[in-house]
C-alpha cells in the first residue's frame, strides 16, 4: 500500500489512496494536488529534498466550510469583576485522496 507525507495549511500529514481526512480551509477547489515530501511504497522510500521530483498527490473535495466544535477562553480575575469569554470555531475542509503517484 502506498503512502505519501503531505503539506496543507502548514501541517504535514501521512495519506493512502481513498483517505479521508480534515485539513484547514481550502476555498472553492473541488481538486486539490499536492508535491509529496516523502512516498513509501512497501520496502521502497523515497524521500524529497524539500518534495519529491516528478510526483503527485491528487484528492478530492468533499465538504468545504465545516466548521468544529467551539472553543471557549475565559479571563477571570478574582475580587476584580473582570471576566470576559470567547468562542472560537475554526473552518475545515474534508477531502479524500484519489492517486498517489
Amino acid at each position: 500500500m502506498k503512502k505519501a507525507v503531505i503539506v496543507s495549511g502548514g501541517h504535514q500529514y501521512i495519506v493512502s489512496e481513498n483517505e479521508k481526512f480534515k485539513v484547514e480551509l481550502v476555498g472553492d477547489k473541488k481538486t486539490l494536488k499536492f508535491e509529496p515530501l516523502m512516498i513509501i511504497d512497501g520496502e521502497k522510500v523515497q524521500v524529497g529534498q524539500p518534495v519529491v521530483k516528478d510526483a503527485v498527490v491528487e484528492a478530492k473535495v468533499l465538504e468545504d466550510n465545516v466548521k468544529a466544535d467551539k472553543v471557549t477562553a475565559i479571563r477571570y480575575k478574582a475580587k476584580k469583576r473582570v471576566n470576559k469569554t470567547r468562542g472560537h470555531r475554526q473552518q475545515h475542509s474534508v477531502i479524500q485522496i484519489t492517486k498517489i503517484g
